[in-house]
């Protein structure tokens, strides 16, 4: 199979990220729990929401993540057996493209570069399998989906849902 894997809360939890960022920076107690089926900046004063909506825009955001629990070792098993892809949005911000490049070298050495999809928009893929957390990425796909639960998709549905890569794996290996 011809396997296509986002990262953003995906493989790289940018949610954890905002809440911590956002915490340390305006001395806040946001949580996860706190956010469920809403984006992070939507969760917080008017007055802050600019600056969540800039995290992503900061030198280091990307470069800085933590992988999702169990994500390196079930992509490994799925790179032994199928072909995998890592496809992510990366066009959106000046600094990702890079940053998510040597973010995957560091955390995800055996996907090799040249199976790297950092795009604009994932309408182009084609394969057997889209795993992503985003709703409008797996509308388009031809194969088929998996939604991978982040506390901003917890009320969409429409798409067989993965909710870690515990499940992740007993559906792909």
């Amino acid at each position: 199979m011809t396997i296509f894997v986002d990262m953003d809360e995906v493989i790289a939890d940018t949610y954890g990220a905002h809440i911590e960022i956002y915490n340390r920076e305006f001395n806040g107690t946001l949580q996860v729990s706190d956010c469920m089926g809403k984006e992070v900046w939507q969760c917080v004063p008017e007055i802050h929401q600019k600056s969540i909506r800039n995290h992503a825009r900061r030198p280091g955001f990307f470069k800085d993540l933590t992988p999702i629990k169990d994500s390196i070792s079930v992509l490994r098993e799925i790179n032994e057996k199928h072909e995998l892809f890592i496809a992510s949005a990366a066009m959106q911000f000046p600094n990702s493209l890079q940053e998510k490049s040597e973010w995957l070298d560091r955390y995800f050495p055996f996907i090799h570069w040249k199976n790297r999809i950092l795009c604009g928009d994932k309408h182009i893929l084609r394969g057997d399998v889209l795993i992503d957390d985003r709703s409008y990425n797996l509308d388009r796909f031809e194969g088929d989906t998996l939604l991978f639960s982040s506390p901003h998709n917890s009320n969409s549905d429409g798409h067989a849902r993965a909710n870690d890569w515990t499940e992740v794996a007993q559906k792909l290996l």
